[in-house]
């Protein structure tokens, strides 16, 4: 099943995907049906409302308020060396928060404090359950499913410290969506996927997620040795090379350019650049 979040009506709506279009479930968001523990393929099957086509600028987010999002940072062998980084023997784990998210075919805002913001095609996960002390081997039962995260950074802030958070948190620079892809359509822990993103039609990321190297299973167990995974949460899984600060000259992103990532299986995320009013 593909779940989406999308304005009908004027109002934000959660739909599932039909081959003749997208089927209204209601009002309460994917993140709520989570926290009940709504089986959404039961639920998808029990829909009952109108079928309806998604106008191009009404996407939202996947999810309104997601109780965490939770980022993996050189998580591709690939980016770690063209970032100059160490290698980490432990997963490189920060936060993002809701107030940054925008939605496919939305824009990516580019600051008026800094010129470089810079794109990061990435595959997120949504856990259904959570828990801690989660073992390895029983962790992709708590998967609901596999979507797209643009992982949009502006680079300046976030090498102004050591802990890079204010670079990951600008507004309108998370775009998440547009649709959750249950775990039951693709290959367990969204293995074997190709991730490509592209500026305005040309490839600069091509990856696949069997490159990662903490996998899905692994990043769930780890984080929750240390807090409460819960219903909901997202973990933004990584990037692979090719990002706009590792190139000379740097090819950061600009008004006008279209940026696009996509997954097999998945689907393609697709935001316009803007600058900040």
């Amino acid at each position: 099943m593909r779940y989406v979040h999308f304005l009908h009506q004027g109002e934000p709506v959660l739909g599932v995907r039909r081959a003749e279009g997208v089927q209204v479930l209601g009002s309460e968001s994917l993140e709520s049906l989570l926290a009940r523990g709504v089986d959404l393929l039961h639920h998808a099957r029990e829909a009952q409302g109108p079928l309806v086509q998604v106008a191009a600028d009404a996407w939202l987010p996947l999810m309104r308020q997601p109780p965490k999002i939770i980022c993996v940072g050189l998580n591709y062998a690939d980016h770690t060396r063209e970032a100059a980084f160490v290698q980490p023997d432990y997963p490189t784990f920060f936060a993002r928060f809701a107030s940054c998210l925008t939605a496919h075919n939305q824009p990516l805002v580019r600051p008026r404090l800094s010129d470089s913001l810079d794109y990061e095609g990435e595959m997120a996960v949504v856990l259904k359950s959570g828990g801690r002390h989660i073992r390895k081997e029983e962790a992709l039962q708590h998967v609901a499913g596999y979507t797209l995260f643009n992982e949009a950074s502006v680079r300046d802030y976030q090498f102004k410290s050591p802990q890079w958070t204010v670079g990951k948190n600008f507004d309108n620079t998370g775009a998440f969506g547009p649709e959750l892809v249950t775990a039951d359509e693709l290959p367990a822990g969204g293995k074997g996927l190709h991730l490509e993103t592209r500026v305005n039609g040309r490839v600069v990321q091509s990856a696949n997620t069997c490159d990662m190297l903490f996998d899905v299973a692994t990043l769930i167990a780890t984080l929750s040795e240390a807090m409460t995974l819960q219903a909901g949460d997202v973990i933004v899984s990584g990037t692979p090379a090719g990002v706009g600060f590792a190139r000379e000259p740097k090819a950061y992103l600009r008004a006008g350019d279209l940026v696009e990532v996509s997954i097999e299986g998945i689907g393609t995320l697709s935001n316009p650049v803007v600058d900040e009013d």
